[in-house]
C-alpha cells in the first residue's frame, strides 16, 4: 500500500532550494523570503517545493526536447498530503499543475508555464505482494516494479519498450507494448488508482468505487486528477524466453502474420520493425516475437511456434533469454545512446493507431515517402497488431477493427535544427490527417500539433463524458494545460 498521509509540521528545505512564502498571482512567481508583497504562507510540507533556476529549467524541458514552458516552482513531494496540500494552495490561486514521472514526454505534455509542476518520482513506494496484486506509487519506474514482482515469481502483464517509465506517466496514456494483444494495455492492468483530484481530493477508486472517476483517469491524459498509487494485477513470470526475429521482404506478407501470430496467440509477444535497405528505402520488414517458457508456458518450440509462416528462413535469428534481460533488452541501447550524446537529440514523435483493414495502405504510404534523414541517427520504425477486445479502457481511444495496428515513426533529430523539427512536425501532421479520415488515432505520446477542436475529435463519443468528468473533478481547470484540451 502507499505510505499513509502524515501530518505536516514544516517546509523542508535543501541546499539548491529557495525558501517559499507564497505566490505572487500578478507577477506569476513565487515569492521567497525577503521579497515584500502580501502573499499567501505556503502549507507545511513533507518534502521540497523548489525555485531555483536549474529545477525550474529542467521542469521546462522534456525527452521531446521541443516545447519548452518554464514552471514557477517544482514540488518534491514527500508525501501524498504534500500533493494534496499545493493542489488545494494552487485551486485557491488559479495556478496550474501538472504531474512529471520521468519527463518522456515529448511535445510538452507534462509541462506548464508560470504554474506548478509535481515531480511525482519521489513517490516511489512498493507495497507487499499479495493476492496476484502489488502496490505502486507513481513515480515507481517499472523496472524497478518488476524487479520487485520477480522475486515472488510474478510479473506485470504488459510493458512499454522501455522500463525506465513511471507507472503514473505510463497510466496517464494507456501503456501499449508487445504483450498489449494478450492482456490489453497497461492501464487494463489497473485494479485500483490512488488520486489527488484537481479540486484537491485523495481519493481511491476502481471499477467497484467512484467508477466514473476510475474510467475519467486511466488513459485520461491527466484531466481530471493526479495519479499518485496503483494497485496492479500481476501474472506469472517465466523465467527464461525464446526471442525470435524473422525477416520478410514485403509488407503485405508481414502484416498478415503478425495479424495471424496475435489472433491464436502463440506468442506472448508480438512486435515488428521496418528498416532502411542499402538504397535508403524503408522496405526491410523485421516480425519479433517471444514465447514464454516454463512455469508461465511450455517450452518454446520452433516448429509449433513458427509453423504457416512466410518469413525468410536463411534469416530467421533465435535467442533464449532470462525473462526480465528480454523485458529490459532496450536498458543497453539507451546506455548506448546517452554516451554517444544521441540521447538528447530532439523527438518529433509519430505514433498512430490504424484501423487494421487500412493498415497495409496508410503505413505503405508513410514508408513509401520516409527517409533515414526522417528517422535520423538514433530513431526506429515500428508497426505490430493489436486485438481490440482485450483493450477494455473507455478514454484509450482506438479504431473500430478488430486488430488496430500501432505505427510509431521514433524520429530523432538535433535539437537545434529547427527546420527540420518544423518539417517532420508538418509530416506528422499530414500523416496524422491521412489516419483519422479512415477511423484511425493517434496514440497520444507523440509528437502531433493538435488543437482542442483535434481533441474532441480523437475522443470522439466520449468527448461528452470526459469535459463532464473534468468539469466534476477539475473545476477551476487546473490540471495538464500543456495536452491542450480544454
Amino acid at each position: 500500500m502507499l505510505p499513509k498521509p502524515t501530518r505536516r509540521t514544516a517546509l523542508k528545505g535543501a541546499a539548491a532550494a529557495a525558501v517559499v512564502v507564497g505566490f505572487d498571482p500578478v507577477g506569476r512567481a513565487w515569492a521567497v523570503r525577503g521579497s515584500s508583497g502580501p502573499f499567501d504562507e505556503v502549507p507545511p510540507l513533507d518534502g521540497t517545493l523548489l525555485t531555483d533556476d536549474a529545477s525550474r529549467d529542467a521542469a521546462a524541458d522534456d525527452y521531446g526536447h521541443i516545447v519548452h514552458r518554464r514552471p514557477a516552482a517544482v514540488l518534491r513531494p514527500g508525501s501524498v498530503d504534500d500533493v494534496v496540500a499545493m493542489v488545494r494552495y494552487c485551486r485557491k490561486r488559479d495556478i496550474s499543475v501538472a504531474p512529471r514521472g520521468q519527463g518522456h514526454a515529448t511535445f510538452g505534455q507534462a509541462q506548464v508555464k508560470g504554474g506548478l509542476v509535481i515531480d511525482t518520482a519521489t513517490l516511489d513506494h512498493i507495497g507487499a505482494v499479495k493476492n496476484g496484486r502489488v502496490t505502486a506509487g507513481a513515480g515507481v519506474r517499472w523496472s524497478t516494479l518488476a524487479q520487485a514482482t520477480l522475486e515472488h515469481g510474478l510479473t506485470p502483464p504488459v510493458f512499454t519498450d522501455y522500463l525506465e517509465l513511471s507507472v503514473g506517466g505510463t497510466l496517464s496514456v494507456g501503456g501499449i507494448g508487445g504483450q498489449t494483444h494478450q492482456y490489453g494495455a497497461q492501464v487494463d492492468t489497473v485494479t485500483e488508482l490512488q488520486v489527488v483530484t484537481g479540486a484537491g481530493e485523495f481519493v481511491r477508486c476502481s471499477r467497484q468505487r467512484h467508477r466514473e472517476l476510475f474510467d475519467a483517469v486511466r488513459a485520461g491524459l491527466g484531466q481530471c486528477a493526479i495519479v499518485v498509487g496503483a494497485t496492479l494485477r500481476l501474472v506469472t513470470a517465466p523465467e527464461r524466453v525464446r526471442h525470435y526475429l524473422l525477416p520478410y521482404d514485403d509488407l503485405h506478407t508481414f502484416l498478415e502474420d503478425q495479424r495471424r501470430l496475435v489472433e491464436d496467440r502463440r506468442f506472448a509477444y508480438v512486435e515488428g520493425q521496418v528498416q532502411a535497405d542499402d538504397t535508403g528505402a524503408f522496405r526491410v520488414y523485421v516480425l519479433e516475437a517471444t514465447a514464454y517458457g516454463p512455469p508461465a508456458g511450455p517450452e518454446p518450440d520452433d516448429e509449433v511456434l513458427l509453423s504457416g509462416l512466410r518469413h525468410d528462413p536463411s534469416g530467421v535469428t533465435a535467442e533464449d533469454l532470462d525473462y526480465y534481460a528480454f523485458i529490459d533488452r532496450l536498458g543497453p541501447v539507451v546506455e548506448q545512446l546517452k554516451e554517444a550524446g544521441l540521447w538528447d537529440y530532439s523527438h518529433p514523435w509519430l505514433n498512430l493507431l490504424l484501423p487494421g483493414d487500412e493498415a497495409e495502405r496508410l503505413a505503405g504510404n508513410i514508408l513509401a515517402g520516409l527517409t533515414p534523414a526522417d528517422v535520423g541517427p538514433a530513431g526506429v520504425v515500428l508497426i505490430y497488431p493489436l486485438q481490440r477486445e482485450e483493450l477494455c479502457t473507455p478514454l484509450l481511444r482506438m479504431p473500430h477493427d478488430p486488430v488496430p495496428y500501432l505505427l510509431a515513426v521514433l524520429r530523432t533529430c538535433p535539437p537545434e535544427d529547427q527546420e527540420t523539427i518544423d518539417r517532420l512536425l508538418a509530416a506528422n501532421r499530414v500523416a496524422y490527417e491521412d489516419a483519422r479520415d479512415c477511423g484511425g488515432k493517434q496514440y497520444p505520446v507523440g509528437s502531433i500539433p493538435f488543437d482542442r477542436a483535434d481533441w474532441r475529435d480523437h475522443f470522439g463519443a466520449l468527448w461528452p463524458f470526459l469535459r463532464s468528468a473534468r468539469h466534476r473533478y477539475d473545476p477551476d481547470g487546473i490540471l495538464v494545460p500543456g495536452q491542450g484540451i480544454f
